[in-house]
C-alpha cells in the first residue's frame, strides 16, 4: 500500500468539508420565493464541488507518495517560489475587493479575472487578447445572468454607477 500525498488529504479535508456544509443546507429557512427553495442554489453548487473534490482525490491518488523536496525549496524563498500562484491570486482579489466600490462589479469582475490569467498564463500579445476576451465574455455573462436573470443587482461603482 502507497503512502497518500498532501494532495489526498486535502481532498478529504475538503470532502469532509462539503458534506458539513450540504447537511447545513437543509435547515435552510424556505423564503416563499416563487417555485425554488432557498437551499436549492447552496446544495448544487456543494454537490458540483463534492464531484470535483471526488476527482481531485482519486487524481491525487494515482500521483503516489510526495517526492522529499530539494534543499533549494526549503526556507522561506522556497515557500514563496511554491505558493506564489496561491499569493497572487489572494493580492489580486483583496485589490478587486478594494476597488470594488468605485470599480463595480463589471469592471472590477473584468480587470481581476484579466489580470489573474495574465499573471497565471501566458504573457504574449496574443494570450492578453485571449485573456481579455475570456474576462469580457465570462464576467459580462455572469453580470447578465445575475442582473437579468436573477435580478439581483450587483454594486455598480462609481464608474460606471447606471448599469441597469
Amino acid at each position: 500500500m502507497t503512502r497518500a500525498n498532501r494532495d489526498s488529504y486535502v481532498a478529504v479535508f475538503l470532502l469532509l468539508f462539503c458534506g458539513v456544509f450540504l447537511g447545513a443546507t437543509f435547515y435552510v429557512e424556505d423564503m416563499g420565493y416563487e417555485s425554488m427553495g432557498s437551499e436549492v442554489w447552496p446544495q448544487l453548487i456543494l454537490i458540483v464541488l463534492f464531484v470535483l473534490t471526488l476527482a481531485y482525490l482519486f487524481q491525487s491518488m494515482r500521483m503516489g507518495p510526495d517526492e522529499a523536496p530539494a534543499p533549494e525549496d526549503s526556507g522561506f524563498k522556497g515557500w514563496l517560489h511554491r505558493y506564489r500562484n496561491a499569493l497572487w491570486c489572494y493580492a489580486l482579489f483583496f485589490v478587486f475587493l478594494v476597488t470594488l466600490p468605485w470599480l463595480g462589479m463589471l469592471l472590477g469582475g473584468v480587470l481581476f479575472v484579466f489580470a489573474a490569467l495574465t499573471v497565471l498564463g501566458n504573457r504574449t500579445p496574443r494570450d492578453h487578447a485571449i485573456h481579455a476576451a475570456i474576462a469580457l465574455g465570462t464576467m459580462s455573462g455572469m453580470w447578465a445572468i445575475f442582473t437579468f436573470g436573477l435580478k439581483v443587482f450587483l454594486p455598480a461603482g462609481e464608474i460606471l454607477p447606471m448599469m441597469y
